[in-house]
């Protein structure tokens, strides 16, 4: 899903310094922004809709180094202060007042190079260093500073990043919840905890829940960037055994077998040579194959607590008489499960003990039908009577089947920009996607499957 390629409404930054004093704190009690006296902003203050992002800033230059995250070489940095963050949530007319929910940022954050002294400032989604400041402001994404720094407007000033090579974009919870997880934060700072404690983690949920999709985030935010040589997914199967996983002889190009390492061992040795970084292996639908045959001796060195010297154990394969494994500790491991597959093995006791486990839920909230509005320009009122019909019929598929089979919200979100016709979109979806799948459930009772979609589609 490409950032640059979203829909989005301009976000609007505002001051609230009007002669020397700073209104801040009273606006944000009285849940208001007012544009005192200056009557050359009644027009674009007009423009403003409710729905729209605001925020609070103040704008200045800053000199010394020790204030600011890079050496500016002695120069002057311009400095935008966040101090506050809102929805709109009424124009009051006469282009001078707003009723807004505003949420204070304490303390508050700051963005460097592009920043205005405007009493309102209209920031469109246009170019890609706004598109940073809006994610940097209402989604809690690290300023990406080297990326200004390789500009060479900015970098003849203060500097290029010591290598030719742009680093990677940061990566935290906001940017989750930008790219279209409808949990919230508290929620996925707990994942992120819990990984890094218990070092394994278990997203579990119903199809469409977003399992594989999540896993990858979370890798992403636990490295703290999008660096993709840094994870490894595979696939668990029937067929995958040890030696495919772990290490086994397979046949070389001479005819003869060779002791070849397997996807797990090989990043666990780039992981040990890197000890400052943090690796992820992401294993979708860890329950498919058999864990316990296909992990070996490794379910014990799974254990955070065993990722040490002292508790290496031999393997089924050694290279060497006497060689012993451990995994570093700065390899963490992130597995799927689908609760909903009938021909799943069920995980034994040892692999649970060795997982913290996450459920996920079908989440059709407030937070999706914002997500989806705003990047696909869908109704909210037909976003909400489509949240209903799922929702009715999850009822009807936990009471019948069982709560792990209800239809998960990610056959609900659309590519941004894509739909031309929000009704012919989600017939669509009904058709192709959800009915092939209730056809699945309720395999011998075809009637059940023809009422469930007349249901989903009736008086569209």
């Amino acid at each position: 899903m490409s950032i640059e390629s979203e829909n989005l409404r301009p976000a609007w930054f505002v001051g609230a310094s009007f002669g020397d004093k700073d209104q801040t704190e009273g606006f944000i009690q009285d849940g208001i922004w007012e544009c005192g006296p200056v009557e050359k902003y009644r027009d674009l203050l007009a423009s403003i809709r409710p729905g729209d992002r605001i925020a609070i800033k103040s704008s200045f230059t800053r000199k010394n180094k020790n204030e600011l995250p890079f050496d500016n070489r002695g120069e002057y940095v311009s400095v935008m202060r966040i101090k506050a963050t809102g929805i709109v949530v009424d124009n009051l007319g006469g282009g001078r007042s707003l009723l807004v929910d505003w949420t204070p940022i304490n303390p508050p954050r700051e963005w460097y190079f592009s920043t205005s002294q405007k009493t309102i400032w209209r920031v469109p989604p246009d170019k890609q260093w706004q598109r940073a400041l809006i994610r940097f402001t209402f989604h809690g994404e690290e300023q990406d500073i080297n990326h200004f720094l390789r500009d060479p407007y900015w970098g003849d000033r203060y500097g290029y990043p010591e290598n030719g090579e742009m680093p990677p974009s940061p990566y935290n919870v906001g940017n989750i919840v930008y790219d279209g997880c409808f949990l919230d934060h508290a929620t996925l700072e707990s994942m992120l905890q819990r990984l890094e404690t218990k070092r394994n983690l278990i997203l579990q949920g119903p199809p469409g829940t977003g399992k594989t999709w999540l896993a990858k985030k979370l890798a992403y935010a636990l490295i703290g960037a999008k660096e993709e040589d840094k994870i490894r997914q595979v696939q668990f199967h029937p067929n995958l055994s040890y030696e495919d996983f772990v290490r086994g002889w397979r046949p070389q190009s001479d005819s003869k077998l060779g002791l070849v390492d397997g996807p797990f061992l090989e990043l666990s040795e780039v992981a040990r040579k890197d000890s400052d970084g943090t690796y992820v292996m992401v294993i979708e639908e860890i329950n498919r194959g058999n864990p316990a045959s296909i992990f070996g001796e490794l379910l014990t060195l799974l254990e955070a607590d065993k990722r040490n010297i002292e508790n290496a154990l031999t393997l089924a394969h050694q290279r060497t008489v006497g060689e012993r494994f451990h995994i570093p500790p700065n390899l963490y491991v992130i597995g799927t499960m689908n609760l909903a597959d009938r021909s799943l093995a069920l995980v034994d006791l040892a692999l649970r003990r060795r997982f913290a486990f996450f459920d996920l839920e079908p989440t059709l909230n407030e937070t999706w039908r914002g997500w989806v509005q705003e990047r696909c320009d869908i109704p909210a009122d037909f976003l909400t009577d489509i949240s209903r019909r799922i929702d009715s019929l999850n009822d009807q598929i936990a009471a019948d089947l069982g709560r792990q089979f209800r239809i998960g919200h990610s056959f609900l979100v659309p590519t941004p920009g894509d739909i031309a016709d929000p009704e012919e979109w989600f017939i669509q979806v009904v058709e192709t996607e959800i009915t092939p799948l209730l056809s699945e459930y309720w395999f011998d009772n075809p009637g059940k499957v023809d009422e469930a979609k007349s249901q989903l589609l009736s008086d569209l």
